[in-house]
């Protein structure tokens, strides 16, 4: 069985942790008290996704000790040049009600912005973001730095611009998009992969491949899928949930395992499915 947490440069993160993206209000500070409530130590959130005080309203309420939860946020497109950078994080701090990070992470490659096709000129360069993420790492605000949305090349870029490990890349991985040369490259440097939107943005949950395997174990197609990404490994999931039975059902993935044979059927790398998922991410809530 896979173990439920992931250990990456001698540092074990939980194999299961919740992403907050387009929660907001009394819905995400809900989510977020109900996940740690449940066994959860892993949030993730983003101050793009303005839902910081949330969740940090969330976990200074819970019982559970802020030192057991291993939180990350992102640095907004507009918050990353030299002094930018620490101040955002301050600001994040103070609204998250913390004083240190676990992680923090560049959103999306500085030359690419979110949902763009192409690479774009302009924008701080990456030495000057990495730069000033590790100044907090030496003041310790934060205690990890890694990128998101980056692919071989632009991973390999930052390895080489920091001084602090990049402890890992958040892409988006699941069955129609499993990223296997990235996760070679992440397996092979210690770089965490964690995988958001593991579900495709519900686009598994009617998958009839997902759904068989699911009856021979008396899982959903849903605990399937996660349960795929997470046994790869070096591999930790970051799904959405906001009602109680789907945040329990999420991390209710650790008493089966896929076998060889099912990993390689459920692997369908399907650029039409992770489209419409992508396009699907998109409707209003």
């Amino acid at each position: 069985m896979t173990a439920d947490t992931v250990t990456v440069g001698g540092v074990e993160v939980p194999a299961i942790g919740l992403g907050t993206w387009r929660l907001r209000g009394d819905d995400c500070r809900r989510a977020v008290e109900t996940a740690l409530e449940l066994g959860y130590r892993h949030v993730d959130t983003a101050q793009a996704y303005g839902n910081e005080r949330r969740v940090g309203a969330a976990i200074e309420s819970s019982p559970v000790d802020r030192d057991d939860v291993f939180l990350t946020t992102k640095l907004d497109g507009g918050s990353r040049r030299n002094g930018a950078v620490q101040r955002s994080v301050r600001e994040s701090l103070d609204r998250l009600g913390t004083d240190y990070l676990d992680c923090l992470l560049v959103h999306w490659p500085n030359d690419k912005p979110p949902f763009s096709p192409v690479r774009l000129p302009g924008g701080p360069p990456l030495a000057e973001t990495l730069t000033a993420m590790n100044e907090l790492v030496d003041e310790g605000l934060v205690r990890h730095v890694g990128v998101s949305n980056f692919d071989v090349r632009r991973l390999d870029e930052a390895r080489r611009l920091s001084d602090a490990p990049i402890f890992t890349n958040q892409v988006q991985f699941h069955p129609y998009w499993d990223q296997r040369q990235l996760l070679s490259y992440c397996r092979r440097n210690d770089v965490l992969l964690t995988a958001y939107s593991p579900l495709c943005h519900g686009g598994v949950l009617d998958d009839d491949v997902l759904r068989d395997v699911g009856r021979r174990h008396e899982k959903t197609a849903a605990q399937v899928a996660i349960r795929w990404v997470i046994q790869h490994e070096g591999v930790v999931a970051i799904p959405k949930a906001t009602s109680r039975d789907h945040l329990a059902a999420n991390r209710d993935v650790f008493d089966f395992a896929l076998s060889e044979a099912e990993m390689e059927r459920i692997r369908r790398p399907s650029k039409l499915r992770a489209f419409a998922g992508f396009a699907r991410s998109r409707l209003p809530v």
